[in-house]
C-alpha cells in the first residue's frame, strides 16, 4: 500500500512538473488558448547601422619583445 502511495505522489509529481514546463514553451500557450499566436516577425531593416566612433587606442610598446618578458621591475632585486 505504501509502495503505491509513493508511486502515485511521484508521478503526480512528475506529470505536474512536465505540464509546467510544456506550458511554459509560447507554442503550447498558443494551442491552450492562454495566448494569442505570434506573428511573424518584422523584416530585418536594409539600412546598415552606423558604426560608433571609437577613439583610436594608443600603442605603448612593441608586443613580443624581449623587455616585455625580461624587463628588470617584473624581478625583485635580489642582491648577493
Amino acid at each position: 500500500m505504501m509502495n503505491f502511495l509513493l508511486g502515485a505522489a511521484a508521478g503526480a509529481l512528475v506529470a505536474c512538473i512536465a505540464t509546467i514546463t510544456a506550458v511554459r514553451h509560447p507554442e503550447m500557450q498558443a494551442r491552450l488558448g492562454l495566448r494569442p499566436a505570434l506573428l511573424a516577425a518584422a523584416p530585418a531593416p536594409t539600412q546598415p547601422r552606423p558604426e560608433p566612433a571609437c577613439p583610436p587606442v594608443p600603442v605603448q610598446g612593441k608586443v613580443g619583445s624581449t623587455e616585455m618578458l625580461l624587463s628588470p621591475r617584473r624581478f625583485w632585486s635580489i642582491a648577493p
